[in-house]
């Protein structure tokens, strides 16, 4: 469970790397922001996917773990 806990560790970090800091005037940097609405939509969107996969895989663990331990 450790390992992939770790790998999504390194996936959500790679996808942090991706956003950039808007590289305009100061006091426009709400607007900067604004203009690179799109990378915030797709990292939120692949932080999602992640998440769910990553509930998933935990769940799945946690219920072999419990059947694992009624067999006994």
């Amino acid at each position: 469970m450790a390992f992939s806990d770790a790998i999504v560790a390194i996936v959500i970090t790679l996808l942090v790397l991706d956003l950039r800091v808007p590289n305009v005037r100061p006091g426009r940097v709400l607007s900067g922001l604004l203009g690179q609405w799109p990378a915030y939509v797709a990292s939120f969107v692949s932080y999602s996917y992640v998440a769910v996969v990553w509930l998933n895989h935990k769940a799945a663990f946690n219920r072999s773990k419990s059947i694992a331990a009624c067999t006994r």
